[in-house]
């Protein structure tokens, strides 16, 4: 009796390379509804998500930085501006409130998601702080990184993303094929 041994050589299924878009709009126009669109996408392809939807405290101009995180994961909202009354200009960022939600965030990254959903790549990020450590820590985690990026800060942006950086438009079809090409 002859005995013969195949050897199965096991399929390598190689690693996405992380994948980090930009969803770049003019300053001071978010384009919350391209957020929304992403998220209704991401939700209809079955790719489970983390971050955070932006949602306005007041639609006037000079309060336009006062906003509300909404956690994707849980549908908590948490302000991020200091309220420092009628008179206050400048930037109105609560960065203790911001880092906050990014540790709440870097804690749902453990049940690995597919897309990672972010407000804004603003000052903080610029600055090289803000959220810079939670999108390399999810890129290291091979989640893709969805980031609001105003054209003022697109080379700071250009500058992070490098090779790894998409740019796109505000198009809610442009982001549905984006979301399609994901799987």
């Amino acid at each position: 009796m002859s005995v013969t041994l195949s050897i199965r050589t096991p399929e390598v299924v190689p690693l996405r390379t992380p994948s980090l878009a930009a969803i770049v709009y003019p300053q001071n126009k978010y384009p919350a509804a391209a957020f929304e669109a992403l998220v209704a996408s991401c939700r209809r392809n079955r790719l489970s998500l983390a971050g955070v939807l932006q949602h306005p405290v007041d639609a006037a101009s000079e309060r336009r930085c006062d906003v509300l995180l909404e956690d994707l994961s849980t549908g908590r909202r948490t302000s991020i501006y200091e309220d420092r009354g009628a008179g206050a200009s400048g930037c109105r960022l609560d960065e203790s409130a911001l880092a906050e939600v990014a540790a709440r965030i870097e804690g749902s990254l453990g049940d690995a998601p597919d897309v990672l959903v972010l407000n804004k790549f603003g000052k903080a990020e610029c600055g090289g702080g803000g959220l810079l450590d939670l999108i390399a820590k999810a890129m290291e985690c091979n989640i893709t990184v969805v980031i609001g990026v105003p054209q003022s800060n697109l080379f700071a942006w250009r500058v992070f993303g490098g090779e790894f950086g998409t740019e796109l438009s505000a198009d809610s079809g442009e982001i549905e094929r984006w979301v399609e090409g994901l799987r």
